[in-house]
């Protein structure tokens, strides 16, 4: 395999977190209705998240082989329990749109567990067997890192500012 295709086949994941930034960054620049930070978590709900494991959940089911052999598991019976788990991710994703803080951090720690646990055993496959293909390593890695991570980190925030909101209305209004 060349190393423009292996860059491309790693990086293709990070295209959904390319098209949530893009997305919240625009959308942001242009709302008046919605805070900055509701624009960012739908974004990362629905791009990241939802479309991201929906992608997963499709390319599992529709064409298992490749994906298996993309990720160096050529003969692997789970490839219908990764689709399932992810459209787990993709139907929290589209729940998270609409939900509070509380939920949004829900969602992402639901998130978290799988995409978390799945950079485990991809790290382990590339250290103990050496299955550096592109489905295993790379931005792969990124992908699963990041989206609970922000979705986390978005939903903490606000969840503060909100706590902060109604602080200081009670203490205005006595």
């Amino acid at each position: 395999m060349s190393n423009t295709r292996y860059l491309l086949e790693t990086s293709l994941p990070l295209l959904w977190l390319l098209i949530a930034t893009i997305g919240a960054s625009v959308h942001s620049a242009r709302s008046t209705k919605l805070t900055r930070l509701e624009i960012w978590q739908r974004w990362w709900a629905i791009a990241a998240l939802s479309c991201g494991s929906l992608w997963m959940t499709l390319s599992f089911l529709a064409i298992p082989d490749i994906m298996a052999t993309a990720i160096g598991f050529s003969d692997t019976p789970f490839v219908t329990e990764i689709a399932f788990a992810n459209l787990a991710l993709a139907i929290g994703g589209f729940r998270a749109i609409h939900a509070g803080p509380r939920e949004r951090i829900t969602i992402g720690l639901m998130a978290g567990m799988f995409l978390w646990g799945a950079i485990l055993g991809h790290v382990f496959q590339s250290l103990a067997h050496g299955n550096w293909e592109p489905g295993n390593t790379g931005g792969v890695l990124l992908y699963d890192a990041l989206i609970p991570a922000v979705m986390i980190a978005l939903a903490v925030r606000d969840s503060r500012k909100r706590g902060a909101s109604r602080r200081e209305a009670q203490r205005v209004l006595g």
